[in-house]
């Protein structure tokens, strides 16, 4: 790879030359590198789980890519030689984390965290015979990382499921078992 400067001949010349060289543009630099073509060998299992979740998220990005308020929130986290694609591609790739489940009194605080935001969290309370006794949105705290649901009864022998969610609609879901 060859970074080229101040050339008159390379300045508007962009592609493949024959089946040995390819110059491109990448930050306002012009670079010249070897044609590099596809590998031969047989992609492992783990390369062809990497390649069906990057199918995925480039997806989802391109849906999120159709609301303009969405597209105008990635592009504000693009950084230089990235674009808002890129940045929700990034989002859609990753689940949000939820980090811990507390209980505060009668109020299930969720601590969830995202590389770019968490769109909304789901509360489930479930009594010991498996029945869902109630469920709804938490609401996000002034910290910006802990959501907060009002349980009206917390059922002992039960579990409380919290679900995350990002923007792309990746999810995680955790339990904490009532005691």
């Amino acid at each position: 790879m060859a970074i080229v400067k101040d050339n008159i001949l390379l300045q508007f010349v962009r592609g493949t030359l024959g089946k040995q060289l390819t110059i491109y543009e990448r930050n306002g630099q012009i670079i010249m590198a070897t044609k590099r073509g596809p590998s031969r060998k047989k992609p492992t299992q783990k390369q062809l789980e990497a390649r069906e979740r990057m199918t995925i998220a480039s997806a989802r990005a391109q849906r999120m890519m159709a609301d303009p308020e969405v597209k105008a929130y990635y592009a504000s986290l693009a950084g230089p030689g990235q674009n808002a694609y890129n940045m929700a591609v990034k989002d859609a790739y990753r689940s949000p984390e939820i980090q811990s489940i507390r209980l505060e009194k009668d109020e299930v605080v969720v601590t969830a965290k995202n590389e770019f935001r968490v769109a909304e969290v789901e509360v489930k309370v479930v009594d010991a015979d498996g029945v869902v006794t109630e469920s709804g949105r938490a609401v996000l705290g002034w910290n910006g990382v802990d959501w907060h649901y009002k349980a009206t009864a917390l059922p002992a022998g039960g579990k409380v499921i919290v679900e995350a969610e990002n923007l792309p609609g990746r999810y995680t879901v955790k339990e904490l078992l009532l005691t």
